[in-house]
């Protein structure tokens, strides 16, 4: 059986401990790429570079194919597609240094990686550690092959991939793994300033009441969670419904017509 195409991804850049624990958890799995950031790309969500020319690169660490770009991770996945022909089966992106549960997944460059690839129908696994120390992520790394397996044997809908979190319990204390809806809590500025008046926006928890079933709930209890999050549609249908005639009769001063 032919081996599957892996591209890995991540946003703390191609020297970062997370993305070199996940080449090692995965280059046995599949024909393994690494297409990652050349600095440290945290935040930027799924920001791309359109307004100034980017770098590709030969990144050293690994034993197979490798590239760092002078851009965000969604860059990274599109240097990866259009300027290196790679074709993924599946696009992996982390370890993170720090989670990217609940709506933290919003801010992520990790997540905007595998969002780049679900927008054209490629399947991804965003991976992230609750906690910023990195002193675990060789203890989590034994988790990801299994997960892996599954999501290529059980194929994702079009448009979704997981967002994956490790807790940060001991690898002794690990329940398991669940499946997750994503959570609400998330991480909220808190802006300090220094000596020269400039502001340091800072970080805190921001906790909201979470569903039993969330992200945010089962980490606490020590489970690894998977959370499938489609990019199918931004649509809220019951707005649509709810305003569809209110908005087509609402008065602009100009003849309206029927839509086709």
């Amino acid at each position: 059986m032919k081996k599957p195409v892996l591209l890995i991804v991540n946003d703390d850049g191609y020297n970062a401990p997370g993305i070199k624990e996940l080449y090692d958890a995965v280059k046995d799995i599949g024909e393994v790429y690494v297409v990652a950031p050349a600095t440290e790309q945290s935040g930027k969500a799924l920001g791309f570079t359109f307004t100034h020319p980017l770098e590709v690169l030969p990144a050293e660490g690994f034993e197979t194919p490798a590239w760092k770009v002078s851009g965000t991770p969604a860059d990274c996945v599109k240097i990866a597609l259009s300027v290196l022909n790679i074709t993924p089966d599946l696009i992996l992106s982390g370890i993170n240094h720090g989670s990217n549960a609940g709506r933290n997944a919003y801010y992520s460059g990790t997540v905007g990686g595998v969002i780049e690839g679900a927008l054209r129908g490629i399947p991804g696994i965003a991976f992230s550690f609750e906690h910023m120390c990195n002193q675990s992520f060789h203890d989590m790394k034994m988790f990801i092959p299994p997960i892996i397996e599954h999501t290529l044997q059980h194929t994702l809908p079009t448009h979704t991939f997981f967002n994956v979190t490790f807790p940060h319990h001991p690898h002794s204390e690990i329940k398991g793994v669940r499946i997750a809806t994503q959570g609400m809590s998330y991480v909220l500025e808190n802006p300090s300033k220094d000596e020269t008046g400039k502001y340091m926006l800072g970080g805190k928890w921001s906790h909201f009441d979470e569903h039993e079933e969330s992200d945010i709930s089962l980490l606490r209890q020590g489970f690894i969670t998977m959370a499938p999050i489609s990019m199918k549609t931004w649509t809220d249908h019951e707005t649509f419904s709810r305003h569809k005639e209110l908005i087509t009769g609402l008065d602009l001063g100009v003849a309206q017509t029927e839509a086709p």
